[in-house]
């Protein structure tokens, strides 16, 4: 899978002479960048239509680079990190990994090392993109049906009958028909496998029938 034109690296590094010479490395190598000098100046920038990967030292003044991890999960954003570090340690680099970093890289660092890195993470985050697109769009679809709609699509993905269904919500099974098939409509599905791909898609939480 190839880096898509729209990819965008951003260096946050206090150290200018870091912030120089990744700039130079990214360039050389055909990659669009922006480069911080703090977390708090990118966070404060609009994020990035396409994929992105940010470069972040692990330590700086104010907002640090866990910090920066931390405030970018809560705002549910895309942006894949690539930790660098002169200060690292195990369970530093242990906690990044856990919470989704691409890789976590002692200082110094090889160039080919780095540039692998980023072309990992541009890779995913345009895979997290598209998921997410996907995510959103199925949700809408979801939108379009009633309460009463939605609650007898999340049973019909159970495997259960229209007669089961009818039991479960105590009303008759001619009006669960009449829901299912509005539903279907709506959501221009023809089968339950198609059904079931459209909730899975909108990561929609299961029902549990007890």
């Amino acid at each position: 899978m190839m880096t898509p034109p729209s990819s965008l690296v951003f260096v946050i590094d206090d150290d200018a002479s870091v912030r120089k010479g990744l700039t130079r490395l990214l360039r050389s190598a055909g990659y669009k960048n922006e480069v911080f000098e703090s977390a708090s100046d990118f966070l404060q920038r609009e994020q990035h239509a396409g994929p992105a990967c940010v470069i972040v030292d692990v330590r700086m003044p104010g907002l640090n680079g866990m910090d920066l991890q931390e405030a970018l999960i809560q705002r549910r954003r895309e942006e894949q990190l690539i930790f660098i570090t002169g200060h690292g340690d195990i369970s530093m680099c242990a906690q990044a990994m856990k919470a989704g970093a691409v890789d976590f890289l002692p200082k110094p660092f090889r160039d080919d090392e780095l540039l692998g890195c980023v072309e990992r993470a541009l890779i995913r985050s345009a895979g997290q993109r598209q998921r997410s697109l996907g995510e959103n769009e199925a949700r809408s679809r979801l939108g379009l049906l009633t309460p009463r709609e939605l609650e007898v699509m999340q049973l019909v993905v159970t495997g259960m009958l229209n007669k089961q269904i009818a039991g479960e919500l105590g009303t008759a099974e001619k009006t669960i028909k009449v829901h299912r098939g509005r539903a279907m409509r709506k959501l221009n599905v023809t089968s339950v496998a198609e059904l079931v791909r459209l909730t899975e898609k909108a990561s929609l939480a299961p029902v549990t029938v007890v």
